[in-house]
């Protein structure tokens, strides 16, 4: 659990705080001057301080100032029983996370810092984005789709204006959704997100606009949700296309007027969100069969996205298998491996119906399992046993599934008879200016050198 540093000069306060909150399962520390405390902290390390602020010799005001230019990130909450309200504007702007008054609540207390570590548990997270955003948040490749999308990300970027990703599952909806916050104005703020299909119905308004204390079973306290922990940053919400209706209205109307009232809650929250959002789903389809809104789908398709299937943008693979090659490596601490020509010809065959996703996926299994130092072809023989029929399930329609079964199966014969056209036409049947017309029109790369 979380240490907790007391400060406050009257031993009789400090024994009851900690009484409190060590019954609640938190270490505690304890000082009982501003001195004391600045030496703790160094020691000890808290992950939070309870400060009083009337201390002998050094006071909590001049203790609160140096804590905040050693330890920035340090969430401190000031105790007095003489208050201000300009004493309280005053700590804050100095960097205190919260003022409270003796008589201390229980229930305050432990609100207040199960809040305070809540939020600086956040920060931690977004600053730990923030600090790899630029290394390992980027569109890897140099395709012309790639830099389409790329460009299309950096002018989107600058704005506050609602985004609408759409593209396969696996695609990189949400690499594009990141980098659109890490581009933005709004990089130093939070950027939260919510996958709208993995949250049962019932609870995702509560997630998204947070609930009162007693507002439902199992509410036993107050709780903030997903737009308020996003105030000021950015709210990207996947799966959008799986939200209820009801939802969607109560999350319309967040989205037009920029406030909500938590669940069982009167009073309204005015926050300042831009909201991304994903989904591998046709909306406009989905509008005109009536499950999702008219009115929704033109308020989040402000600025649209689509994020290419990876089949679009084959001369990508190499530079992808490359990037993934080096940075799983250096995760699980190995040497980073090299590949064939041959084993890469086979990669950029193959129709990657996951997408991006599902190369990393491969990549990872090569790096974990592989022996050798060398990836060779006959290391990816499991690939062909990875798709199955219904892979082709997810389409929208007989037309959208068949031409992609003759997408896949073209590539897939190509690649067995080392792209020679006149070769493939033979053993498929067909002529071979039929064969090259299929070709152009499903878009497939045929790599460089390759005989007619």
């Amino acid at each position: 659990m979380p240490k907790v540093l007391i400060v406050d000069d009257e031993a009789n306060i400090r024994e009851s705080l900690a009484d409190i909150l060590s019954d609640e399962g938190y270490e505690i520390g304890m000082a009982g001057s501003g001195e004391e405390a600045l030496e703790t902290i160094r020691r000890e390390s808290p992950e939070i301080v309870l400060l009083d602020i009337w201390l002998p010799g050094m006071d909590g005001v001049e203790a609160l100032k140096q804590i905040k230019a050693q330890h920035e990130d340090l969430p401190v909450v000031m105790i007095t029983g003489h208050g201000t309200i300009e004493l309280a504007v005053k700590t804050t702007k100095m960097g205190a996370y919260d003022f409270m008054q003796k008589p201390l609540s229980i229930e305050r207390v432990l609100l207040t810092v199960k809040r305070a570590l809540e939020r600086s548990c956040l920060e931690k997270e977004n600053r730990t984005l923030k600090e790899t955003a630029m290394g390992s948040l980027r569109l890897v490749g140099d395709s012309a789709a790639i830099n389409a999308l790329r460009e299309q990300v950096e002018l989107a970027a600058k704005s506050s204006s609602k985004v609408l990703i759409t593209g396969e599952s696996g695609s990189g909806k949400e690499l594009v959704a990141r980098l659109l916050h890490e581009l933005s104005p709004r990089k130093e703020m939070p950027f939260v997100e919510l996958n709208c299909a993995a949250i049962p119905q019932e609870l995702i308004e509560s997630e998204l606009f947070g609930h009162e204390k007693g507002s439902f079973t199992g509410a036993q306290e107050s709780r903030r949700g997903k737009f308020e922990l996003a105030d000021t940053g950015s709210f990207f919400l996947d799966e959008v296309g799986d939200m209820s209706l009801t939802t969607q209205a109560k999350v319309l109307r967040a989205i037009e007027t920029q406030e909500f009232q938590r669940v069982g809650g009167a009073k309204k929250i005015k926050v300042d969100v831009r909201v991304i959002a994903a989904t591998n789903k046709d909306l406009a389809r989905e509008v005109k069969n009536g499950a999702f809104r008219e009115d929704l789908y033109y308020r989040l398709n402000v600025i649209p996205i689509e994020v290419p299937p990876l089949r679009n943008h084959r001369d990508d693979i190499p530079a992808l298998a490359d990037h993934f090659l080096k940075s799983l490596a250096a995760e699980y601490g190995r040497s980073p491996k090299d590949i064939t020509k041959e084993a890469m010809k086979k990669l950029s065959a193959y129709p990657w119906p996951g997408n991006v996703r599902e190369l990393r996926n491969v990549v990872e299994r090569l790096v974990i399992m592989g022996t050798s130092e060398l990836i060779e072809d006959g290391d990816l023989l499991f690939l062909g046993q990875q798709q199955r029929t219904d892979d082709y399930f997810g389409y929208g329609g007989l037309k959208e599934a068949k031409d992609a079964f003759e997408r896949d199966y073209l590539a897939k014969k190509l690649s067995e008879n080392n792209w020679n056209i006149s070769k493939t036409a033979e053993a498929l049947g067909v002529e071979r200016s039929n064969l090259h017309r299929k070709i152009k029109s499903y878009g497939i790369d045929v790599p460089r050198g390759t005989k007619e």
